[in-house]
């Protein structure tokens, strides 16, 4: 169907609640124009962090723009996936307008955007977000202070029961079950935020600077809203987009699904492979750009623990065909703070006797920053080799994306640079669409 906002035709879009449920008018439109329409191809792209429904459609517009041009014969549809998420003010998408504060604030204070996307993130809790605000403009020095501002963050993004969502917290299982929560929640209080002050200031790079505590504080609350976003990332992907390709399959069996996800958005429709129904082999390519979950989500064993292994172990074999993982080194949100984040509390030792650098890399790196891991048959690329030479048929593939996704500051960097044509590109070799 026609949007005046979206670049591209026919295009659908599909919205869910932070639990899976989706909207039935935009289900229902999707299911009945893939049935009833010439669709051959249809690609369904998931947003990482993002503010606004509003700001996701011109996210979709602008990846889906070149791709007319690029296959003009080919029958394409799109569909943007919509969902509940939020992305701190600070941090801009390259090439779309930076939102301006209308209260200058000073660092690490909230400014007004972030707490509106707080709130909006966390509906009812915004005596909370108020608190939290508060804090950071005081930054109290006084002690229990930084420890009552993280038993905020934690109420703030706590789950509220029966909900299913903590079932989809984990990126990798031990025994059948998920891992330790993260060390933010569960280490000093003082160890970490100074850990993530030196995060900020550039991981060790200014020895002389002493870090400011709030400055970590604040990057705790981002943290710790982020990863509420990736256990809400897996709940739609699994209950909700998954299911739903399953009944498109059965009403529009001749429709080719190929996934992309950005950012949060990559484990979304990761885990949605994991929501198939038993039998259904529709989606025909995944493109992961800038994936914000563990490089070892694909693994049947980790390197470092037979015991456990990838909650998305298997996943590549849903798809009748390649995914392949976008990675940059430009990305500082995931070669820098995701790996804090998501450091679990009980691994100390470890820590201690290989060196928190290291052991933060490899153990609990992210699939956009390095590339799939500890996959055998994992073939690697440059993006230019790519799109020169073609894609795999089938398995995993790492993408060197650095020559083009390389722009953005602090704090992420390049994390949301991905309005690219190469990009969109790739994911048309990916899916072999023609």
């Amino acid at each position: 169907m026609a949007d005046p906002s979206m670049s591209v035709s026919p295009y659908w879009e599909l919205a869910f609640d932070a639990d899976g449920d989706a909207d039935r008018r935009g289900r229902d439109r999707l299911l009945a124009g893939a049935a009833g329409g010439p669709v051959r191809d249809l690609i369904v792209f998931a947003h990482g962090w993002n503010n606004d429904r509003a700001g996701a459609t011109r996210l979709f517009s602008r990846f889906f723009a070149p791709v007319p041009g690029i296959v003009p014969n080919a029958r394409v549809g799109y569909v943007g996936v919509v969902w509940p998420s939020m992305r701190f003010a600070d941090e801009p998408i390259p090439d779309f307008p930076r939102a301006v504060a209308a209260e200058p604030v000073r660092p690490p204070a909230l400014d007004k955007d972030t707490r509106h996307a707080l709130v909006e993130a966390f509906p009812g809790r915004q005596v909370m977000v108020e608190q939290l605000a508060r804090m950071l403009e005081r930054q109290s020095f006084e002690a229990g202070e930084p420890a009552e501002f993280r038993w905020v963050v934690r109420l703030l993004v706590e789950l509220v029961p029966p909900g299913p969502q903590a079932l989809f917290a984990a990126d990798t299982v031990a025994d059948g079950g998920p891992g330790d929560e993260p060390w933010m929640f569960a280490g000093p209080v003082a160890e970490v935020c100074a850990e993530f002050s030196r995060a900020v200031l550039g991981d060790g790079s200014r020895p002389l600077v002493v870090p400011n505590p709030w400055q970590g504080a604040r990057e705790l609350l981002r943290q710790a809203t982020y990863y509420a976003m990736k256990r809400r990332a897996g709940t739609v992907g699994e209950r909700g987009l998954g299911p739903l390709l399953g009944r498109l399959a059965e009403v529009a069996p001749r429709v080719r699904v190929h996934l992309v996800g950005h950012s949060f958005g990559a484990r979304l429709v990761s885990f949605a492979l994991r929501g198939l129904p038993a039998g259904v082999r529709a989606v025909k390519s995944v493109t992961l750009l800038q994936g914000a979950f563990s490089h070892y989500a694909f693994a049947d064993r980790l390197p470092h623990d037979g015991r456990a292994a990838g909650a998305l172990r298997g996943g590549p074999g849903r798809i009748d065909g390649p995914l392949v993982c976008c990675h940059s080194r430009h990305d500082t949100s995931l070669g820098t703070f995701y790996p804090l984040a998501s450091r679990p509390a009980g691994d100390d030792r470890a820590v201690a006797a290989a060196g928190l650098g290291r052991v933060l890399g490899e153990r609990w790196g992210a699939l956009g920053y390095g590339g799939v891991r500890a996959v055998p048959g994992t073939r690697a690329c440059t993006l230019a080799e790519a799109l020169r030479a073609g894609l795999p048929a089938t398995g995993c593939v790492n993408v060197d994306a650095a020559a083009v996704v390389r722009r953005g500051g602090p704090p992420s960097g390049a994390h949301s640079d991905i309005l690219h044509a190469e990009l969109a590109r790739l994911v048309l070799a990916a899916g072999r669409v023609r």
